[in-house]
């Protein structure tokens, strides 16, 4: 959907729980010596100034990293998004969020490499300015990341992680994902995959996970993250989930330390909560 500008919600609930969990999956990758590829489908502009007049506009940051900014309790679990985020503001004042592609790039190192694709021309021109230069391991794809998953798969090192993370503005995102997921287990049976999805009333969201389950991979992980009632009128998002193909073992008990103090972090009503249901072997 070349209308959607993730400026306009970066650092918001979502992305926390998002990037949350797509720091432990490349801490826990970091762990051993052998080099990983991180594929981010929907990799927008990269990085944003929460100053911007986009962002400025809407300031979902102010009821989600912005409630994380000023708090001394963070559980331990979240040190490694928490550091990750403070990179891009050594001041102290939080000014600027990295979003996804930034977010992996702190944690890559030499051997690793990633592959961001974009398909809006504004954001495709600022995340090529934003990886410009600055190391050879990162490649910038101004094409359909969903079509072009299963080509990288799978990658040299045999280790990928990847980010599956559409707009879902038209009801087509929900099919082209379990497309995608169902051809990146064909051709890499073993790679972990995380996919984002909003919490809707319509019914295309709310089947997701079951439809993604059906695809039979042996090892998932489901979380959910509610920070308000569902809205009475179905319309609006009432909080995220990510549903996770051949997660980390160490992540459900992650999740379950964080999970409760996020809820009531970024909570808005009594409707906030969390859900997680997972299969490990």
């Amino acid at each position: 959907m070349l209308s959607y500008r993730h400026a306009f919600h970066a650092g918001n609930h979502a992305d926390v729980l998002k990037h949350f969990v797509l720091a432990e999956l490349l801490a826990y990758y970091n762990e051993k010596e052998k080099p990983w590829t991180y594929i981010d489908t929907h990799a927008g502009a990269g990085c944003y100034s929460l100053e911007s007049e986009t962002a400025s506009k809407t300031a979902e940051f102010s009821e989600g990293i912005g409630r994380l900014w000023t708090r001394s309790d963070h559980p331990g679990a979240m040190a490694a998004y928490m550091n990750a985020v403070r990179q891009f503001n050594p001041g102290g004042r939080l000014s600027v969020y990295p979003g996804s592609p930034a977010l992996a790039m702190t944690f890559a190192r030499e051997r690793d490499s990633l592959h961001l694709f974009e398909r809006h021309p504004a954001d495709l021109q600022t995340l090529q300015r934003t990886f410009a230069g600055g190391t050879s391991r990162a490649h910038v794809h101004g094409s359909d990341g969903l079509a072009g998953l299963a080509a990288l798969l799978p990658p040299p090192g045999r280790r990928a992680v990847t980010l599956i993370d559409p707009s879902y503005e038209v009801k087509s995102d929900y099919r082209h994902v379990a497309e995608a997921l169902a051809a990146a287990l064909r051709r890499f049976a073993t790679g972990c995959c995380a996919i984002w999805y909003p919490l809707l009333a319509r019914p295309e969201s709310r089947l997701l996970p079951a439809r993604l389950a059906k695809l039979g991979a042996k090892n998932w992980l489901d979380v959910r993250l509610r920070v308000r009632r569902a809205p009475r009128d179905g319309f609006g998002m009432s909080g995220s989930g990510l549903y996770i193909v051949n997660p980390p073992w160490t992540l459900p008990e992650r999740l379950r330390d964080v999970l409760p103090w996020l809820a009531g972090t970024l909570g808005l009503d009594d409707g906030a909560g969390f859900d997680l249901d997972h299969c490990i072997e």
